[in-house]
């Protein structure tokens, strides 16, 4: 449908008020099913359909949110006219003034192979059934799981200044874990600690290897049993593509979050250790250090043309050369810091106000290949998949535990360890960072739980990364 036929959009925009500064609305719908077969049987199946408008009125400096799950048209005056109310309550004494960037209009389209749609439930429901049971190939495997989780976000957003933004996000979850016990011991395996996740359909599947995943993951499993302690020591490390993507999102992408340097998150996960004044002096890294904000990444999690106040998005680096140079902040609170960010205002459901969020947060490939990562080291362990983390409330000190380890030892992967963990501290964990995989290395990955707010808002991000090592890291066994 095109934008001038619009229906919805049309109506929203014949309700723009007048005598007010500013004023947007946002109409989002999520559709959503989660299905998972753990241990033979299929759990209750979870399906969702969520959706309403979120109407921004600005009067001066004042601004105001009122959100309605009713469209008609005087469900949508009502919400207008209660961000009317708020809006000039809060006139004369707010930090920042109305948007002034003019109005853009555009469409994005999450890039879709194989809807979800073209298959049925028991088809996807046969699927799992068939991969679950791969997962039950011994005796000691004691808890299997496997699931899939698929959300779509479609979205209209208008504004006063002429925006008319439609976009569509269609996301794929796939999920395989298992349990294996054997003489007192618990290990756990699992299909990239649900980091393995991406935009699309069910081409996400195969983009993962999912159909081939099973027998692997048994098979590790099994072997962590018998595995020795990882050992204890100052060493090198490497960490694997989807541990990395927790290490990005934990000491780079919530540290940079420019609300939160501003201290809006005080009460509910902590501040930064980073300053404002940090940005464009600070070393962040190493000067193998490159990171990106690149909503614009086909098929990652959140890719988007559009951020949720109608900004246009485009990649920046946020680290260069291992320097700090921009924030992950949004108009708003650009405006508030007099500092340059990126298009990340965000949502997670139709009646939340959009904050600073990630989106696609990425660690730039190097030239290493993993033979060259590894090639040097002496004593060290390469790490793979997350399985609790920790990080204080300056998101600075952490403690990470994974899956599976490997030894390093004269340049070659040797004995696989079970219970690995490490920790460190952000600001100069990323300056021990030695090698940086090429291309051929990079990974594109996500995460679903990411959590931030008050109220709270769970959403969606993507992170890549090739494996990278880090020097004189504190490493150490569950065990130990």
């Amino acid at each position: 449908m095109a934008l001038a036929e619009d229906t919805l959009a049309g109506r929203l925009i014949s309700l723009m008020p007048s005598g007010v500064d500013h004023c947007s609305m946002r109409h989002m719908v999520e559709t959503s099913e989660q299905i998972t077969v753990r241990n033979g049987v299929v759990d209750p199946l979870h399906t969702a359909v969520d959706g309403g408008v979120l109407v921004t009125i600005w009067v001066g400096d004042g601004h105001g949110y009122a959100a309605t799950s009713d469209l008609t048209d005087t469900g949508l005056q009502s919400a207008i006219d209660r961000a009317t109310v708020w809006a000039h309550r809060t006139a004369g004494v707010g930090a920042v003034a109305a948007p002034v960037e003019a109005g853009l209009s555009g469409e994005y389209h999450s890039p879709v192979a194989k809807s979800w749609s073209e298959s049925s439930l028991s088809d996807r429901l046969d699927l799992l059934r068939l991969h679950e049971s791969k997962l039950r190939s011994d005796d000691r495997i004691v808890d299997t799981h496997a699931g899939l989780n698929w959300r779509r976000v479609e979205s209209v957003f208008v504004s006063s200044d002429g925006a008319v933004i439609h976009q569509s996000q269609d996301h794929v979850v796939p999920e395989m874990r298992v349990v294996a016990f054997e003489d007192g011991l618990t290990q756990i395996r699992s299909f990239g600690g649900e980091s393995s996740a991406g935009q699309g359909g069910l081409e996400v599947l195969d983009r993962f290897g999912f159909a081939d995943a099973a027998p692997g993951i048994v098979e590790e499993a099994i072997e962590l049993l018998s595995a020795p302690n990882c050992p204890t020591g100052t060493m090198e490390l490497v960490l694997a593509p989807d541990q990395m993507t927790l290490q990005i999102h934990e000491s780079i992408g919530h540290p940079l979050e420019l609300d939160r340097i501003l201290g809006d998150e005080r009460n509910y996960a902590g501040t930064s250790f980073v300053t404002a004044d940090m940005f464009g002096s600070f070393h962040y890294g190493s000067e193998l250090l490159n990171v990106t904000f690149d909503p614009t990444v086909a098929g990652q999690m959140a890719s988007y043309a559009f951020d949720d106040e109608g900004t246009k998005a485009e990649r920046q680096y946020l680290i260069r050369d291992g320097l700090l140079v921009r924030p992950l902040g949004g108009a708003l609170s650009q405006q508030r810091a007099g500092m340059d960010g990126v298009a990340n205002s965000r949502s997670s459901v139709w009646n939340r106000a959009p904050i600073d969020r990630m989106a696609n947060l990425n660690v730039e490939p190097g030239d290493s290949s993993f033979d060259d990562i590894i090639g040097n080291i002496e004593n060290g362990v390469f790490l793979e998949t997350n399985t609790s983390w920790s990080i204080d409330d300056s998101r600075n000190k952490f403690q990470f535990s994974c899956e599976r380890g490997t030894v390093i030892e004269n340049g070659e992967l040797t004995t696989v360890v079970r219970n690995p963990s490490y920790r460190g501290i952000s600001r100069t964990f990323w300056k021990n960072l030695s090698g940086v995989g090429d291309p051929s290395t990079l990974k594109v990955m996500g995460l679903a739980n990411c959590g931030k707010g008050e109220p709270n808002q769970v959403i969606w991000v993507g992170h890549a990364s090739p494996p990278c090592r880090f020097s004189d890291v504190e490493v150490f066994g569950a065990e130990s």
